[in-house]
Order: structure tokens, then sequence, then C-alpha cells
């Protein structure tokens, strides 16, 4: 079945909504802690969600140690990191969450990837270590390493995922949702301060950026992703997500003043060529999505 007009502009928008997510979630985080702003982002996906699927309680166990991993330890790490960076640094090193599905897929999975995948991953981490020898990021190692260290336990916690092939997508996006509100808020009493003067001082921005990241990126993204998946294979919809980046970049730099130097822009081109490289293989399957 072919690609309708519909479903490219879905994919489009799917690509849009998250990429867009990095920006509007940096305007947000300069004015709040970003620990407790990703813990009610998740009570407003699980809010919307919960209501209309049925809880697995033979995994719930399992789906709560899924979002220790793939959610509070992630999001804590990339939205923290994300502090010290830009957005449209953050959403290139964020990429790599795909060469570590694979190579988690290697060690744990006993999958072969192809030639060409590992050719990917190469060029992916290569880019990024461009990206991190720009002068103006000498003193943000420690972001960059929580950036990468957020995609590394997003790949893992994809793993967890696929040992639960018995589970819907949109089943498992409430219910992670729904483990990840109260185990972020956690995280976020324990690493943050001042949580009561940020929840009343909040403006519109911070509000508005919960309701997008929670109804709009996680709950209406995830809900176009998966009806495409749905009609089509996954070879087919996944190079719609190498815009995600490009819509970042284009974000920070409209909307938050960015600015990208020619070797930054050199570095994400590489790491764009490299996932590109992983998920695009004639014939073949493609990696799950990247999110963030």
């Amino acid at each position: 079945m072919r690609l309708t007009r519909l479903d490219i502009a879905m994919g489009i928008a799917v690509a849009f909504t998250w990429g867009m997510g990095i920006v509007v979630a940096k305007a947000a985080i300069d004015h709040f802690p970003p620990i407790l702003l990703m813990s009610l982002r998740f009570t407003v996906t699980a809010l919307a969600l919960v209501w209309f699927v049925k809880p697995p309680v033979w995994a719930l166990g399992r789906i709560c140690g899924i979002a220790i991993i793939s959610a509070a330890i992630q999001y804590s790490l990339t939205f923290t990191g994300m502090l010290g960076l830009d957005a449209s640094v953050t959403a290139l090193v964020v990429q790599l969450e795909v060469p570590f599905l694979v190579l988690f897929g290697v060690l744990f999975l006993k999958e072969q990837p192809s030639v060409r995948k590992w050719f990917g991953i190469a060029m992916a981490f290569g880019g990024v270590m461009l990206i991190a020898g720009e002068p103006k990021l000498n003193g943000a190692w420690s972001s960059m390493f929580m950036v990468v260290g957020g995609a590394c336990a997003w790949a893992f916690g994809q793993i967890l995922i696929r040992k639960l092939k018995e589970i819907d997508g949109i089943t498992m996006t409430a219910w992670v949702a729904v483990f990840a509100a109260p185990q972020l808020l956690i995280m976020s009493l324990v690493f943050e301060e001042n949580h009561m003067q940020a929840m009343t001082s909040a403006g519109w921005v911070v509000w508005g950026t919960v309701l997008y990241l929670g109804l709009i990126m996680t709950a209406a993204g995830y809900g176009l992703w998966y009806t495409l998946l749905r009609r089509h294979p996954v070879n087919m919809v996944a190079p719609f997500l190498l815009l995600l980046p490009v819509f970042s970049v284009i974000g920070g730099v409209l909307f938050l003043g960015e600015t990208l130097s020619l070797q930054v822009m050199a570095g994400g081109a590489i790491v764009i060529a490299g996932v590109a490289a992983i998920l695009i293989e004639r014939g073949g399957q493609k990696e799950a999505c990247p999110e963030v």
C-alpha cells in the first residue's frame, strides 16, 4: 500500500510535533525545574490516555521498571542536560538513541546488524564528537554527557519494551506515563529545589509547555505515529523521523535565537546521515523511532 497524501501529512506532522517539543521545552526549562516539568508532562499524558485502555495487570510490574529507565532516568538526564545546551544541539545529540538501540539489540537480543548499520553507527557517534568539539561547548561537557546518557537510557528501555510484544503502543504509552509521573516527581524532589515557588510563579509559557508536551507531543504525536504503523510497514514511515532534528534546529533558530556554527552544522549533518543509514535499509525492517 502506497503512502497517501494524508499519510505523508501525518508523517511530517509527527516529526514536526516531536521536533518542536524540544524547542518548546527549552523555552520552559529556562524558568522551571526540568524534571518537575517532565513529571507534569506525564501526568497530563496519563490523564488523557489511561481511561481509554485496559490496564495490563499481568505486566504492570515490568512496565513500572521500564518507566524508571525509559522515562524517569531518561528525561531527567536529557532535559537537565539541555539546561546547558541549545535546543538545536540537544536535538542532534539525542539522535544517538538509534545507534544505542542497535548496539543494545546486539548485546541483549543477539541481533546481527548489517555493515550499513555499523557504518551508520560510526557516523552518528563521529558526528556527535565533532559537535562536542565546538569551542563554545567546551564548558558544557557535563550537559553533553547527560543528553548522551539519556539517549542510552531510552534505547535500553526500548529493549525491555520489545519483550512485551503483547501490549500495543497506546497502552504502553499510557501506563508508562502513569508510572513515570510519580517517579519523576520523586526525582525532582531529590535533585531540584524551590518547587512551590516554581509552581506558583510559572507563567503561560510553562503551563503551555506542559499541555503541549503531554497532549500534543506525547498523546497526539504517538496517536498519529501508531496510526501510520498500523497502515504501513515501518520501513515506509521511519524516514519521516529524519525530519525531527531539522524541525528542532529551525525552531531553535527562529524562536529561541540560537545560532549554529559551521562545525555544529557539519556534525549534525553527519549524525543525521548516520541515523539515515541505520533507519533506511533496502527490504529490511527499521529501528524504533527516536523520542524526546
